[in-house]
Parts: structure tokens; C-alpha cells; sequence
């Protein structure tokens, strides 16, 4: 991405705090949408391979990937400085076995990295930059590399997003937010993110350089694919 400024959903310290809680509450079927990447991940990446983590702010992820896979090294890149400390204190020891890097994927290293999962990102990333991150996430694996996407992506026919934003408002209301925060929270997700249609997404990955590409999860307004570079 061109723009180096954090999306304001991880620009303060409240949200920083809070970003553990988020997935978990936000996601639906997020308890187990890390353990079907890393079992995607590891059918092609060796035992002491290297998994490049785009959008690593946090950590939650790249725990999870180091505490399953003890010979994986990991590379995280993040563009908030505040989220990537957030990362290292919940890695602790693991943070051996990982480097991170603050910026966007043009800013993390070369590779060639043996596998890549970019989760809970793309939709925060605009429509023109899409692409061109796609891409750079490709020219970083090695040919056959799994990657592992997974971001809001809601069909566009008609009355589709209208159905599929209430039954996502509704799910935070079962989730334990108050309705009127559950709406406030829809509003701006409608207003500030990018959302294409599983179509497009599909799209920009075979545009990218991305095979093979497989649907393996859907959670409401929520899709994750799996493809080799």
C-alpha cells in the first residue's frame, strides 16, 4: 500500500488494548478459523519452513502458527508500531523464532517464503491497493506456496449486502454488544471498509498470479480461501 498512515480501527491505545477481545467477539466461527489456516499451511510448508504473516499487528495469529509448527520461522508485518509491540509482549519467548517489521507487505522481506495467510486484513486495505498487495504477497512465495485469505467479502445482488450487513449487526447483538453499538459498529464498517464480493476476490487473486483457489470457510459476511502461488 502506498498510504504508510495505520487504519484508525488500530490507531489508539483503547483499541490496541481491546484488540484481543475483537476476533473472538466480531468473527463469527473465528475459534476456528487459525487452527483450518495452520492445517492449510502445513500440508505444503516443510517442518523448518518460513511463513510470511501480512497484517501481523496483535499477534494472535502468528502465535498460533509458531506455537503449532516449533521449526517455523516467522516474518509478521504490520503497519502499526503500537500493534506490533502488542505482538512481541504476547509472543515472549516465541519472538526467537519471529521477526516483525513495521510497514505494508512491499516493506517485509524478500523471501521466498514457503506459505503466507493474510487474515482479517484485506478489507481494510482500498479498492485501488487490492491488487497491486495481492501481487506482492505472491511475488514473496515460492511456486506452489500456499496462501491463506480470509476478510469480509459479501455478495453484491440485489438486496444481498443489505441482508447479510443486518444478519452481521445481529450476530454482535448475540455476541453480547448493545443493539445500538451493534449498529454504530455496521455503519462504520460499511463506511470505512472495503468490501468486494467473494467473485471479485476471487478474481484478484487469480489476477495476482494466485491457482488453485479454494473456498474452505464462511462465517455470515466473512470468506476464506486457500491458493498456491
Amino acid at each position: 500500500m502506498s498510504n504508510n498512515t495505520p487504519h484508525s480501527a488500530f490507531s489508539t491505545s483503547d483499541a490496541v488494548a481491546k484488540y484481543a477481545e475483537g476476533p473472538k467477539r466480531n468473527v463469527p466461527g473465528y475459534s476456528g478459523l487459525l487452527p483450518m489456516t495452520r492445517i492449510l499451511l502445513a500440508e505444503h510448508v516443510p517442518r523448518e519452513g518460513r511463513v510470511l504473516v501480512v497484517g501481523a499487528g496483535g499477534g494472535l495469529e502468528v502465535e498460533d502458527l509458531a506455537q503449532a509448527n516449533p521449526a517455523w520461522t516467522i516474518d509478521g508485518v504490520d503497519p502499526s508500531g503500537p500493534m506490533l509491540e502488542l505482538a512481541a509482549q504476547r509472543l515472549g519467548p516465541l519472538m526467537s523464532r519471529v521477526a516483525l517489521h513495521e510497514g505494508y507487505v512491499q516493506d517485509a522481506p524478500a523471501g521466498p517464503f514457503d506459505g503466507a495467510t493474510c487474515l482479517l486484513t484485506f478489507h481494510f486495505v482500498p479498492r485501488d491497493q487490492r491488487l497491486p498487495t495481492a501481487e506482492e504477497i505472491h511475488r514473496r512465495l515460492k511456486p506452489g506456496a500456499p496462501f491463506v485469505m480470509a476478510h469480509l467479502s459479501v455478495e453484491d445482488g440485489p438486496g444481498e449486502r443489505e441482508t447479510w450487513m443486518s444478519r452481521y449487526a445481529a450476530f454482535l447483538v448475540a455476541s453480547g454488544s448493545d443493539p445500538r453499538q451493534a449498529a454504530a459498529t455496521r455503519e462504520k464498517v460499511e463506511k470505512e471498509l472495503t468490501i468486494l464480493s467473494p467473485a471479485q476476490d476471487e478474481a484478484m487473486l487469480r489476477d495476482a498470479g494466485f491457482s488453485d483457489i479454494r473456498l474452505f470457510f464462511t462465517g455470515f459476511t466473512f470468506r476464506g480461501w486457500v491458493a498456491r502461488a
